[in-house]
């Protein structure tokens, strides 16, 4: 998707501005963006704010879809019934596969509804993004047949991330144009499924078993995303308050994408690993195995190695990495968009998540952290 032309007329940007604002406001009409500083939050910090919460509103959709089917349905997360022969395919890769899906879940609506609750709190319009929850999702067993904001069926997954924190030589920080091996190269050259589609998808096994392990390896390619945003945004936070919330959520993200990376590696070695699916040919390599093997691949290794940071005259430190700060709101958006996880969303959907983005992205920190 291309950037938004600056040139957008008058009426455009009200509309895209206007979608933020939350119905039923207090006062005579919505808030529009452009009056968000009336509030103690400037302009930057609340654009910031808001896009974490649109990201965060996104990530509870499909991690509610998930939940329905794969976690654990109760009064704390509700929707669905569950899926057994999914869930079970989870458990093969832990056993306590659906409480993380189930606690995960949780954070994720914690995260957004705090954020929109905060921003409201301080003047600022929140984001809004129901008018784009048209999506159907899985009308397999289990599954609540709510409409979605996120498609989880037509996946194609960057898996680079396996290989970017196992390398002690490279951050993508210092090395822009650097390529990071795929871990599972199947999932990024097609569109596949974590989510059974239907009741059919439930077979046969080793079918069933792909998907889970495709549901495996989104997961922590979804969070490292969120694990690098946060410090990201955080380095351009006028106010305190604003940068203790990023500084606070930030590290959720990063203890949720430790934890899926191990169970991934559950998925790529034995005994469920080597394993290809019968109906697509997508495999799931050993990568304890020849010709990977050894630190890049090893599937134990869940915490990041050592790498250049800030300079490589500087000694190597064990970091989150990137957390450059020009472009990442915009460069999360591209990330989704090409993973698949907004096919069949409607234009105005992408113009409005990326004129979040470029207003984060403008965001600048300013000494005191009153209004612009």
């Amino acid at each position: 998707m291309k950037l938004i032309a600056r040139g957008l007329n008058a009426n455009r940007r009200w509309f895209m501005k206007n979608a933020l604002a939350v119905a039923g406001a207090t006062g005579a009409g919505t808030r529009l963006l452009a009056d968000e500083h009336s509030g103690r939050l400037n302009k930057g910090d609340a654009a910031m704010l808001r896009f974490a919460a649109a990201a965060e509103i996104l990530e509870s959709d499909f991690w509610i879809q998930y939940n329905e089917l794969g976690g654990i349905p109760d009064s704390e997360v509700p929707g669905g019934s569950g899926n057994p022969a999914y869930t079970a395919a989870l458990q093969n890769l832990d056993s306590d596969f659906p409480q993380y899906i189930h606690d995960n879940t949780d954070d994720e609506i914690t995260h957004f509804t705090f954020l929109n609750a905060y921003l409201k709190s301080k003047g600022a319009a929140p984001a809004d993004l129901e008018q784009f929850r048209t999506l159907m999702g899985s009308t397999a067993t289990g599954s609540s047949g709510k409409l979605r904001l996120t498609n989880l069926m037509q996946l194609t997954l960057d898996t680079s991330w396996w290989t970017r924190y196992r390398s002690s030589a490279n951050n993508p920080d210092l090395d822009p144009s650097f390529i990071f091996p795929q871990a599972v190269p199947g999932l990024a050259s097609g569109q596949f499924t974590a989510i059974p589609r239907t009741d059919a998808d439930l077979s046969p096994p080793k079918h069933l078993q792909a998907i889970a392990n495709t549901a495996g390896f989104h997961m922590p390619t979804i969070e490292q995303g969120g694990n690098s945003l946060y410090p990201s945004m955080a380095q351009r936070a006028s106010s305190a308050e604003v940068l203790r919330i990023l500084l606070s959520i930030g590290p959720t993200e990063t203890m949720h994408f430790q934890t899926w990376s191990d169970k991934a590696g559950n998925a790529v070695s034995t005994p469920l690993a080597p394993l290809t699916d019968p109906t697509n040919g997508l495999t799931f390599p050993d990568l304890n195995s020849t010709p990977f093997g050894g630190e890049t691949y090893q599937t134990n290794l869940i915490m990041p190695e050592p790498c250049p940071f800030l300079s490589r005259s500087l000694p190597v430190c064990s970091i989150i990495r990137p957390t450059e700060t020009k472009g990442v709101a915009m460069g999360v958006v591209k990330f989704l968009t090409a993973m698949g996880l907004f096919m069949g969303q409607p234009k105005p959907f992408f113009e409005l998540l990326q004129d979040l983005a470029a207003e984060a992205d403008n965001a600048k920190r300013h000494g005191g952290g009153g209004d612009d």
